[in-house]
């Protein structure tokens, strides 16, 4: 039998998934070691291989087939819209996709004015206002704190993830439209869901009856 190989994102995501696969009796001992410097863990018995990745990379993986299954954001499958099947929501990492501001911004949006929008996910923004808002925007792609943009005038909205609003709040900013809700989601490999289709979908529905 073939190993089965997931492609974890890095960080709380990671952690939850491990627990989630623990309460459906798969574990991987070697994970929970801090100070390995390993790559890939292995679990023997259940014939699965695990190893972290940064979220942008998680669907690539899984679309090359390096990964048979991954588990990420919602909003990263979105923005790096690879051949994936989403097959499984897990429902934690819950947040938004939203478009924010100072109140005074709102009435760009309202009336459909060409503004500047920051954004670490410019794919999710064009598909959001060109084809959901036909509002033509200057997208202008940002690494890091995107909050700053409104406030030294680099763009006069942004769009970003909000999870419980405070950053926002702290500097004058507010959600001023929602796009769409996140959370993390399990996508498969397309020929991995045909080959190893009775693992991957009694895999799928153990974790499904688990979910809280």
């Amino acid at each position: 039998m073939r190993y089965l190989t997931f492609a974890l994102t890095k960080g709380r995501l990671a952690f939850q998934t491990l627990e989630l696969l623990e309460r459906i009796g798969i574990s991987c001992e070697e994970m929970k070691d801090k100070s390995s410097r390993k790559l890939i863990f292995y679990n023997e018995e259940q014939k699965l291989r695990f190893f972290l990745s940064k979220g942008p990379d998680v669907p690539t993986y899984v679309e090359y087939g390096a990964a048979d299954i991954g588990i990420v954001g919602k909003d990263t499958i979105m923005e790096e819209n690879r051949k994936v099947h989403e097959v499984l929501d897990l429902g934690f990492g819950k947040c938004r996709m939203c478009v924010c501001g100072p109140e005074s911004a709102r009435q760009y949006l309202t009336h459909n004015q060409l503004i500047r929008v920051a954004t670490k996910y410019p794919n999710i923004a064009k598909d959001y206002f060109y084809n959901q808002k036909n509002q033509t925007v200057e997208l202008i792609k940002l690494n890091g704190s995107i909050e700053l943009a409104p406030i030294v005038g680099l763009s006069e909205v942004i769009m970003d993830i909000v999870e419980t609003g405070s950053t926002l709040k702290e500097n004058g900013l507010s959600v001023l439209e929602e796009v769409c809700p996140l959370s993390a989601r399990m996508i498969v490999n397309p020929v991995s869901m045909k080959m190893d289709n009775e693992r991957i979908t009694k895999l799928v529905e153990a974790l499904r009856g688990n979910l809280n």
